[in-house]
């Protein structure tokens, strides 16, 4: 009788635990789906070709790349000899994003522009290794880019009061970012269709919100499946980690980090801080350890 009591209560706590066992995978498994559907149903499908992309979603892939850069760049420390014209004394008080879509709304610049703006980061970045995109560069870099390559490519396009106005610098400041932004690149300001495709494509790709994705690629994101949920909890520092402190969308392509081919640049030959840089260091130290 004692058996048969053991008996009925082992088998009791079994099925109980069976029961548990199945719940719970059966709660996980509706949670993942649920979590997948609500990642597909919030997604964006972009067109294949940029030109007909809309200019803020553009907008917010290539801020969300460069965010992602500046917050890896900001780690190195800062030298005397990597300091350049784009250097602020202070971190402007305006995100990536939301500074080009005042370039956006003010100045109508075209989309390729938009893009060749992550080219000419690649070429100088290729020409200059001391430059690093980061939170003190940024903002002057993209006024300085979206100036020179409206004037240089567009049949219409703002003066540079306009564009000193919009970018939140003095023109006299801007002439001089300018003429440095072309020195900076060799003047070369074009490049193919094709290479901007590419940027775009691979805006997409890396973009870390997963919101958006490219017509006819959503076969490809359903056969991810469960991996995207889990893909999508990384941190952005994963995957630019592994690259170089500069810039690249690169893709599969080996070894090259950037979308240019380095044949054909003449990088700059790494010297010593000049006089000018060390005051400028000197100053910007100092400014930094002035409390708030």
């Amino acid at each position: 009788k004692h058996d048969n009591v053991n008996v009925i209560t082992y088998r009791v706590e079994v099925e109980d635990a069976c029961y548990q066992r199945t719940f719970f995978s059966f709660c996980r498994r509706n949670i993942l789906q649920w979590v997948h559907g609500m990642m597909h149903s919030s997604r964006v499908t972009l067109p294949a070709a940029f030109e007909v992309a809309e200019i803020d979603n553009l907008a917010f892939l290539i801020a969300n790349m460069l965010e992602r850069l500046i917050s890896h760049n900001d780690k190195i420390p800062l030298s005397p000899e990597s300091l350049t014209r784009f250097h602020s004394r202070a971190v402007p008080n305006i995100s990536v994003l939301d500074y080009l879509r005042r370039i956006i709304k003010w100045t109508k610049v075209e989309k390729s522009c938009l893009l060749l703006t992550l080219h000419y980061v690649d070429q100088i970045c290729a020409r200059m290794p001391l430059f690093t995109l980061s939170s003190l560069t940024c903002h002057r870099f993209i006024i300085a880019s979206i100036t020179v390559c409206s004037k240089g490519l567009c049949d219409s396009f703002c003066t540079n009061a306009l564009y000193a106005r919009v970018g939140g610098i003095p023109v006299t400041e801007l002439n001089v970012l300018e003429r440095e932004f072309l020195r900076a690149i060799d003047w070369r300001l074009t490049c193919t269709r094709e290479v901007l495709q590419e940027y775009y494509v691979n805006l997409v790709r890396a973009d870390s919100s997963g919101r958006f994705v490219l017509a006819g690629a959503e076969s490809e994101v359903e056969d991810s499946d469960m991996d995207s949920v889990s893909s999508r909890s990384s941190s952005p520092m994963d995957e630019q980690a592994r690259h170089r402190p500069t810039f690249s969308l690169l893709g599969n392509r080996e070894p090259s980090t950037i979308l240019i081919d380095t044949a054909t640049l003449a990088p700059q030959v790494s010297q010593g801080p000049t006089i000018e840089q060390n005051m400028a260091f000197a100053a910007l130290q100092q400014l930094l350890r002035k409390p708030p």
